[in-house]
Order: structure tokens, then C-alpha cells, then sequence
């Protein structure tokens, strides 16, 4: 009887973690209000900067084409991932609260690994998108249609999400035990297995296998691709015409440089006490700071998308004057 009380009681403590602890910047406390004044800044600078690219390509007819579509759904994409990492951040640092639930923690894991899965396959299909347009221009049209484009990003977000459906629901499975301390601003695969008191190799085996059938062809795909474009403009004989065809992928070049670089850091550096603070800042590049990116790098080095910006403030000029003179 006292073996089955002990087995009883041990089984309890081993499901009673209904909350994590995100330990997140907890050993700089003096920087707290300096961190959420700076994430506050950056998560709506952020959220501004893609609604506004999602905007611009909704109603500028000119826009209306494969390469601008990609880039709506990839700042739809952005505006989602900054709204799963930063408003808990923000609430952390701001009340000193770094409790999160287990479910919410599970939520937060879920839609994290769902978004990164469907970045890079949006970034995949725009890296093709590029190789046709500049490799294949004679046939871009008939291979790069309104339907090719819409089954490329909807498959993105299908394959993405449906993957970490399988995975999130197994990891909800898994027993904790203690201790409830995640080290890490967000809920993340590894720092959160961790804390399982349950056999997690196989689970870990599967997850590995999804995760890489998800991000390495994509990775391949969008390598693969720009080696064909870094080709095909190499071969281009005048300056001018290398530097105006590369115009068109340097800033798809730029995300996919800074997305994949940070990620591969942060998943192939060892785990190790010493590196641990090192994960955290890389994390944030691909997290925080690749979102912000995104909207200032295709605003800043694309012609269209300046020119339809020009467009949209001109028409906000002229209808803020008509209203004044109408209420005059």
C-alpha cells in the first residue's frame, strides 16, 4: 500500500505542472523598461510596415502580379509571427510576470513552428518565382500563372500547419515533471523537451524527420535557385543589365540570407550553458528583427512597391484636403 501511495503520489507531482516559467532576459532586470520600450517600438513598426504592404498589394492593380501576391501573404505571415512572440514578451517585461500556462505555452509553440515551417516554403516559392522570371522569361507567364500561384502559397500554408498540427499534438501528450523553467522568451521545441520526464526519443526522431522534410527542400529549392539566377545574370554582358535584372531578387536575396542564416545558427550551435544567452540573441533576428526587415528591405529597394507608396500617400494628401475644404 505505501508503493501505491509513493506511485500515486509520484504520478501527481508529475502532472501538476499546469504553468511555465519564461526565464527570457530575467538576469538583466535594470533593462526591462529599456527592452519593452524597444520591443514596443519594433512590434509596431512591425505590424505598421506589413499591414501596409498587404494594403498596398490588395488594392494597387499594379501590384497584382505572382511576385507581390508571395510577398502579401509573406507580410500576412510576418503580422502573425510578431503577434505570437511579442505581445508575451512585451507582458514579461513590462509587469515582471514571466508565468505562462501550459496551454498557452502549447498554443505559442504551435503557431511558432507552423509560421517557420510556412516561411520557408513561401520563401521557396518566391526564390522559383525569381529563377522563372529571370531564367525562363519566355515562359514565365504560362508557368507562373494566377493558379500556379495561388496552389504554391496556399500549399505553404496547408503543409505548414498540418505538420505542426501532428507534432504539437504529440508534445501536449508528454508528461512534465519539473523543473517548470523554460530558458527562453518563447515557448521553443528544445528548451521546453527538456523539461519531460517522459521518453521523448522517439517523438524527437519524428519531429526531426518532419522538420526536415519541411525547411531542407525548401532550403535546397530556394539555394538551388539563386545559383541558377547568380548564373544566368553573370552571363548578362553589360553592367547595367546584371544590375537591373539582380534589382528585381536582391531583396528577396536579402530576407532568405538574414531568415536562414540566423535560423541555422541557432539550430546547429551546441546547447550549451556557455552559448546559451548567444541562442537567445540569434533567436531574435529571426523572430523580432527578420519580420521588422521585411516591410523596410522590399519598401526601400523596390521601385514598385515605392511607387505604389507614393501613389497611396498622394491619394491620402488629396482626400485629407478635400475633407477640410468640404468642412470649411
Amino acid at each position: 500500500m505505501a508503493d501505491m501511495e509513493k506511485w500515486t503520489g509520484d504520478w501527481s507531482n508529475k502532472t501538476s505542472i499546469t504553468e511555465f516559467i519564461l526565464l527570457g532576459f530575467g538576469n538583466l532586470p535594470g533593462l526591462h523598461i529599456l527592452l519593452f520600450l524597444l520591443f514596443l517600438v519594433i512590434y509596431i513598426v512591425t505590424m505598421a510596415g506589413n499591414i501596409l504592404i498587404i494594403l498596398l498589394v490588395v488594392t494597387d492593380q499594379h501590384l497584382h502580379t505572382p511576385m507581390y501576391l508571395f510577398l502579401g501573404n509573406l507580410s500576412c505571415l510576418e503580422t502573425c509571427y510578431s503577434s505570437t512572440i511579442l505581445p508575451k514578451m512585451l507582458a514579461c517585461l513590462l509587469t515582471g510576470d514571466r508565468t505562462i500556462s501550459f496551454s498557452d505555452c502549447i498554443t505559442q509553440l504551435y503557431f511558432f513552428g507552423s509560421l517557420v515551417s510556412v516561411e520557408c516554403c513561401l520563401l521557396s516559392a518566391m526564390s522559383y518565382d525569381r529563377y522563372l522570371a529571370i531564367c525562363k522569361p519566355l515562359y514565365y507567364a504560362a508557368l507562373m500563372n494566377g493558379s500556379v500561384c495561388f496552389r504554391l502559397a496556399a500549399g505553404s500554408w496547408v503543409s505548414g500547419f498540418v505538420a505542426c498540427t501532428i507534432t504539437t499534438c504529440w508534445i501536449s501528450q508528454v508528461i512534465f515533471c519539473g523543473p517548470s523553467e523554460i530558458d527562453h522568451f518563447f515557448c521553443d521545441y528544445a528548451p521546453l523537451v527538456k523539461l519531460s520526464c517522459s521518453d521523448t526519443r522517439l517523438m524527437a526522431l519524428v519531429i526531426f524527420l518532419f522538420t526536415s522534410i519541411l525547411t531542407l527542400p525548401p532550403f535546397l529549392l530556394t539555394l538551388a535557385s539563386y545559383m541558377c539566377i547568380i548564373a544566368t545574370i553573370h552571363r548578362i554582358p553589360s553592367t547595367a543589365g546584371r544590375q537591373k535584372t539582380f534589382s528585381t531578387c536582391s531583396s528577396h536575396l536579402i530576407v532568405v540570407t538574414i531568415f536562414y542564416g540566423t535560423l541555422i545558427i541557432v539550430y546547429l550551435l551546441p546547447d550549451t550553458n556557455t552559448l546559451r544567452d548567444l541562442h537567445k540573441v540569434f533567436s531574435l533576428f529571426y523572430t523580432v528583427l527578420t519580420p521588422l526587415a521585411n516591410p523596410l528591405i522590399y519598401s526601400l529597394r523596390n521601385r514598385e512597391v515605392k511607387e505604389a507608396l507614393r501613389k497611396a500617400a498622394s491619394e491620402a494628401m488629396n482626400f485629407i484636403t478635400n475633407s477640410k475644404l468640404c468642412c470649411m
